[in-house]
């Protein structure tokens, strides 16, 4: 059966919103009952009827009562459908679900011995009839039954409130929707810790691991810390419950997903020791650990309206953890990894059958919606807006952003007016970025006549705003200017007068927007910015640029080599000049070809 698109500019409010929603689990061997209390309500803002359509999949359903009389509903295979509604009922839902037959590692499923979930985009439907969108939010309580002997864990999210021999109830106080719902069961090992945060409450922190990875968990509870304490500083944002937990299983399809204090992870990105673990694998969990942390409050506190609004949350947390990494060791080396993922995987999007803009105005299956130009480009989009105002002003935005949307479920727009209002900024033009696909080309001439330099800038078609971080060197390698310049129009011009002699122009510092750049620099040019230039993330970005020349025969091995020498001479970090001596990808170097010959680019 063909699916038929589904249009951002079709979007409808809810006609129901939720209240409360409490969930019973009872876990056995063969199958699991769930029952389902929801308090709906009218939206106010629906003009619709009063007919509700709950989301259902895969689902066996037992009752479904409004005051324990059973209501009439019409069952597709996509969900129910419940007329005449009074404007606030509560329906309680009761289904048979077996996770122990579910391979799909969506909604409720049992794998290795343990329960477990995956609800983002919908798979909560699979778990019970529910309003599976992002947009519905509720105050939730779950309690699971299980024999505790088998399942001694049983975690869900929010706060435990309380636990018998049967099972255990949790809390969480903060709405929020079906998607970041999470529930574990098993019998796993625990490493705890504690978190004093700066207004000194006391967080448990919590995870759970098979019993033999346990000795590979230490590295990520440093993450998870540190973690902690640098969205207290950088960001004033604190979190909100008595305990945070994650747990790692090997059988989840995801890297991991942020459910609300309940974070679920793939193994791969929790587990390291120093016998099996390199450098990189340890980088990757501290990221990963960040990243799903950070989406306490961007992208869990304040959520998506609608999965359009996929970047909204994860472009947000993206930068957020790249900054976090970047705060934490080098950054430069942290801009030079992100760009390196970007002109391989992303610009290559853009430039295939596969390009689609960060905000997309439809989609056929959601779940192919989770791609590079979502979360790497979109994160770009957030460092421009951070560049263009700068850490202060930025943050400004952040505050003002948590204040106005916590609790709710926002667009990418609110975000933007956010930053705007904060900072009395037209960001109008900009916004441009969120809607158009492919990877925008900026050109740049210079010229130098009468003690004038001067750089014109050409972009084709609607202008891109492109904040374009810049500096003059003079022949003694000293810088003498630097600055941000924003392009805007299809042709700009920046002039700098009483100069003696013709600087050479150092562009796109710390790639401050996500382009392909043309410029007229020479060869010797290029040379002498990478012995010259102050900005390592421009050196490596010289190199590369100048190994391409190589590799396409249009300038002298024994130039740059001679120019690689003098880089030397900088003393910067080992890690930034193992960079500057590496090649670009195959996936880099396939750009720069009008036909891809594939044995002649790898040799």
């Amino acid at each position: 059966m063909n699916k038929k698109p589904i249009y951002r500019k079709d979007y409808t409010a809810s006609n129901f919103l939720i209240k409360t929603t409490n969930l019973t689990f009872e876990l056995t061997e063969d199958m699991t009952v769930v029952t389902a209390g929801v308090a709906f309500y009218k939206n106010e803002k629906s003009q619709q009827n009063n007919e509700l359509f709950l989301n259902g999949k895969n689902l066996e359903l037992i009752s479904m009562t409004i005051d324990a009389i059973e209501v009439e509903r019409e069952i597709t295979d996509t969900g129910v459908l419940i007329k005449n509604l009074p404007d606030e009922f509560t329906l309680i839902t009761k289904t048979l679900i077996h996770p122990e037959k579910n391979t799909s590692l969506n909604g409720l499923y049992k794998s290795s011995g343990n329960f477990c979930t995956q609800c983002e985009a919908h798979g909560f439907q699979e778990i019970t009839y529910y309003l599976d969108r992002p947009d519905v939010l509720s105050i939730w309580t779950t309690t699971i039954i299980a024999d505790k002997q088998k399942y001694p864990v049983l975690l869900s999210n929010g706060n435990l409130i309380s636990e018998d021999d049967l099972g255990v109830t949790w809390a969480d106080p903060h709405p929020k929707p079906c998607y970041l719902f999470a529930l574990v069961a098993g019998d796993l090992a625990v490493l705890e810790d504690i978190f004093i945060t700066k207004s000194d409450k006391k967080i448990a922190l919590k995870i759970f691991v098979e019993k033999h990875n346990l000795d590979k968990t230490q590295f990520a509870m440093d993450s998870l810390k540190r973690a902690f304490k640098w969205d207290e500083d950088r960001f004033n944002l604190e979190y909100d419950l008595n305990t945070f937990m994650i747990v790692a299983v090997d059988d989840f399809n995801m890297g991991a997903m942020e459910n609300k204090g309940l974070n679920v992870f793939n193994s791969h990105y929790v587990l390291a020791k120093p016998d099996t673990a390199t450098d990189d694998d340890y980088m990757a969990i501290e990221a990963v650990i960040g990243h799903e942390y950070f989406h306490n409050w961007t992208g869990n506190r304040i959520t998506c309206r609608d999965w359009f609004q996929l970047s909204l949350k994860e472009g947000l947390t993206v930068f957020r953890d790249q900054e976090f990494s970047a705060d934490l060791h080098d950054r430069s080396l942290k801009r030079i990894e992100d760009v390196s993922l970007l002109r391989a995987s992303q610009f290559s999007e853009d430039a295939g059958p596969m390009a689609h803009p960060v905000r997309p105005e439809s989609y056929i299956e959601m779940n192919n919606f989770y791609t590079v130009t979502v979360y790497e480009k979109g994160a770009e989009l957030v460092r421009m807006i951070w560049t263009i105002l700068g850490e202060t002003n930025f943050q400004k935005g952040m505050s003002l952003y948590v204040e106005r949307f916590d609790g709710k479920a926002v667009t990418i727009d609110d975000f933007v007016s956010a930053m705007a209002d904060a900072n009395n900024y037209d960001f109008t033009q900009f916004k441009q970025w969120y809607s158009q696909k492919g990877t925008p080309k900026l050109s740049v001439k210079q010229s130098f006549e009468n003690n004038t330099f001067t750089l014109s800038f050409s972009q084709q078609n609607s202008p891109f705003v492109l904040p374009i971080k810049y500096a003059l060197f003079d022949k003694n390698g000293q810088k003498t200017h630097h600055d941000l310049a924003i392009i805007d129009k299809n042709e700009q011009v920046l002039t700098f007068d009483n100069l003696d002699e013709k600087p050479v122009v150092s562009l796109l510092r710390d790639f401050s927007a996500p382009i392909k750049l043309t410029t007229d620099l020479t060869t010797q040019d290029k040379l002498f910015l990478l012995a010259n230039d102050d900005n390592a993330f421009n050196c490596w970005d010289i190199s590369q640029n100048l190994w391409l020349e190589i590799l396409t025969k249009n300038t002298s091995e024994i130039e740059t080599f001679k120019a690689l020498e003098n880089f030397l001479d900088k003393n910067l970090s080992p890690a930034i000049t193992a960079e500057v001596f590496t090649l670009p990808s195959e996936k880099e170097l396939q750009q720069h070809f009008e036909q891809i010959d594939i044995l002649d680019i790898n040799h």
